[in-house]
């Protein structure tokens, strides 16, 4: 309350004759909270409050910044406060793309995301952001044995199991560290695309002509932005945690945006089967790095609400490791927790 206090007066400030009031607007899962500031002409703007002991604003403010340059749909940046940690953004609105998608509207929207994705990754410059390097992307793998298969399950591996393991953590990261490089929103999902019918803002530095799209979706939570693999953000909208589409038309979607980012002159690669190859392959990293994060949010923050998401993410993991011959020892592995689990009446 204290701190939604100082927000209001810092507000004040800013708008002296005017008049507000305030509404939560959202939360994520870190410190990070949301508020909605209704003025009385009715226009809103969108508070942000991230205590500054523990959230640091810059990386949003600057990832904002390229994003925005490139075209795409953020929330302005209209005043700040890093000092009390306040951003004062545009309001992108209520609907998300989790709560808009419907079977007949699909294909368009996911169209409009890859086209804002492309639009961001043609913008990339290698110094702008840190490295998705090989430590970090270990240091999302070994959530999963530490919080997932220690805490969640119960199960201590065997030297054997941790051997196995181990032998498929390198084999991924050699993938996706193979991969090349162009700007990663890290979570580009159907929780952080807002669905807008409105026009794109006028284009910036990394935009032409021949990405002017008609349609764009809002983009939100893109403050741990990095400079890594071109299919992650990929793996996280079309392998989305809250959100099921059949194989074929992911697929279908894939293709598109494949074809998209060749016409664009983006690094994938030149073969659709060897691209499709690395997106499953981030696609596993990233869904045992979730699979972790959703254990740790349930047994550290005492937040359960992702343990209903942890089926559908275990589900896209297990088929990946049925269709490669190099994911094998992580499958038997998965097996052998399902069976673990069972005799002990847990959820995986």
């Amino acid at each position: 309350m204290q701190r939604q206090q100082q927000l209001a007066g810092w507000l004040s400030g800013l708008y002296p004759n005017e008049t507000f009031t305030l509404a939560p607007a959202s939360a994520d899962a870190s410190f990070r909270r949301y508020f909605r500031a209704t003025f009385a002409d009715g226009s809103t703007r969108v508070v942000m409050d991230a205590p500054p002991q523990h959230e640091d604003c810059k990386p949003f403010i600057h990832v904002g910044k390229l994003f925005e340059a490139a075209g795409t749909h953020v929330p302005h940046v209209h005043a700040q406060d890093l000092t009390q940690g306040f951003l004062l953004l545009s309001d992108l609105g209520n609907t998300t793309y989790l709560q808009a998608i419907r079977a007949d509207n699909a294909a368009r929207l996911y169209g409009a995301a890859t086209d804002a994705l492309v639009r961001i990754q043609l913008a990339s410059r290698e110094n702008e952001l840190p490295r998705y390097d090989e430590a970090l992307l270990r240091r999302e793998l070994n959530l999963f044995p530490e919080w997932y298969i220690a805490k969640h399950l119960g199960v201590t591996l065997s030297g054997k199991q941790q051997a196995k393991l181990e032998e498929v953590f390198k084999r991924i990261l050699a993938n996706n560290l193979a991969q090349p490089c162009v700007y990663v929103h890290r979570d580009y999902h159907s929780r952080n695309l807002m669905y807008l019918e409105s026009p794109l803002p006028p284009a910036g530095e990394g935009a032409n002509e021949k990405n002017n799209f008609q349609f764009s979706p809002g983009i939100l939570d893109f403050q741990d932005a990095v400079y890594g693999p071109i299919t992650y953000d990929l793996a996280s909208l079309f392998k989305d945690a809250y959100i099921k589409w059949e194989e074929e038309e992911i697929m279908d979607w894939l293709i598109r945006y494949w074809e998209k980012a060749r016409k664009a002159g983006l690094p994938v690669r030149e073969d659709f089967g060897e691209f499709y190859r690395d997106y499953e392959m981030m696609g596993v990293q990233r869904h045992i790095k979730v699979l972790g994060i959703f254990a740790r949010l349930y047994h550290r923050d005492g937040k359960d609400g992702y343990l209903k998401d942890m089926p559908l993410v275990m589900d896209y993991l297990r088929r990946a490791c049925e269709r490669y011959i190099d994911l094998k020892p992580l499958l038997n592995l998965l097996m052998e927790l399902e069976q673990h689990a069972v005799k002990a009446g847990a959820s995986t």
